[in-house]
């Protein structure tokens, strides 16, 4: 697999990574975990370098997965997880309160290493920008964990341009995380500039619309109970309906290129920025050697201008989060 470097900190990565969040959490059941190990031994045999998990997925037990299957290849990955929330008692114990003071942004760090079976978190994100704590002070925390040697970069996720701007000053930002796709593209207005003027890289999560752009989802399909798209307005059976027509582009244009839908809304990321590094998240092999197939697949400035002409012309139905998600991004 070709690589990509993340901005001017020069993290380089395999151009498509490896999101492991679904593994044990918000995509229905937890996965069985000796399966989930073979899956990601068998990226890394097919060239993936570049892994992303967090504390509050499961929450805790996707680092223990993603440290335990990746130890015997430390040496060749390179593994993000990221800080910024904690159990809430208020809530039932319930992780969906903010804290990114420094003291707790320390502690993560240690639990993480500890987790992660590693001696420095290669790539450390802000999960969701705290309002609570000035931007300046979350930055100067990951610039002493880097001092320290536990940390290499620091990372921002779904955060606004200007915040970018001043946690850079104090610390520079290796890559921003944020949700983009054919099905979500807003990040080209609101932070794409910003990254390409400051050299930073831009790691895309749900790069295939949390699977909706895959083709294999239509108004008909029930999720699992446990499945958070059961509470995203955009995945409503009446928006679903609506935005199939979406899909149905990507599918005319995949038959074209002898591809997949997936593989194609996958391309054009890859064809977007060479700064680009999507990581979408699978739980079967198949379908991670499919996602894979998308990093041989070029598309011609024309090709992508075609496709963004006929997918723009779509009318989109639905908020991509519910609203306690939906008032924590773009800070």
């Amino acid at each position: 697999m070709q690589k990509r470097t993340l901005g001017k900190e020069k993290l380089e990565v395999s151009s498509l990574g490896f999101g492991c969040m679904g593994m044990s959490w918000s995509y229905g059941p937890p996965k069985d975990k000796q399966e989930m190990i073979a899956l990601l031994h068998a990226a890394v045999d097919r060239g993936v370098t570049f892994f992303d998990t967090a504390e509050v997925y499961g929450p805790l037990v996707n680092e223990e997965l993603v440290g335990e299957a990746l130890a015997p290849s430390r040496e060749k990955v390179v593994i993000a997880t990221k800080f910024g929330w904690e159990a809430n008692p208020q809530d039932g114990g319930k992780w969906n309160a903010l804290n990114s003071r420094p003291e707790h942004i320390k502690q993560v760090a240690e639990a993480s290493l500890q987790r992660l079976r590693v001696d420095a978190i290669d790539l450390f994100y802000q999960h969701r920008v705290d309002l609570n704590v000035p931007i300046e002070d979350v930055a100067g925390a990951v610039k002493d964990l880097i001092q320290e040697g536990k940390v290499k970069h620091f990372g921002l996720s779904e955060v606004g341009a200007q915040t970018i701007r001043r946690a850079h000053a104090v610390q520079p930002v290796a890559a921003l995380q944020s949700e983009y796709s054919l099905f979500w593209r807003e990040p080209e207005e609101t932070v794409m500039p910003t990254l390409e003027e400051l050299g930073i890289g831009f790691v895309p999560f749900s790069p295939l619309g949390k699977g909706f752009l895959t083709g294999k989802i239509d108004a008909d399909t029930k999720f699992d109970s446990t499945d958070f798209r059961n509470s995203v307005p955009r995945f409503s059976e009446e928006n679903r309906r609506a935005n199939q027509a979406l899909v149905d582009v990507i599918t005319s244009f995949a038959k074209q290129k002898n591809a997949t839908p997936a593989q194609i809304a996958l391309a054009w990321l890859l064809a977007k920025k060479p700064w680009i590094v999507p990581i979408p998240g699978t739980t079967k092999l198949a379908r991670l050697e499919e996602n894979l197939g998308a990093a041989n697949i070029e598309l011609t400035p024309e090709d992508v201008r075609s496709l963004e002409e006929a997918s723009s012309k779509i009318k989109l139905e639905g908020a991509r989060y519910p609203k306690f998600h939906e008032q924590l991004v773009g800070r």
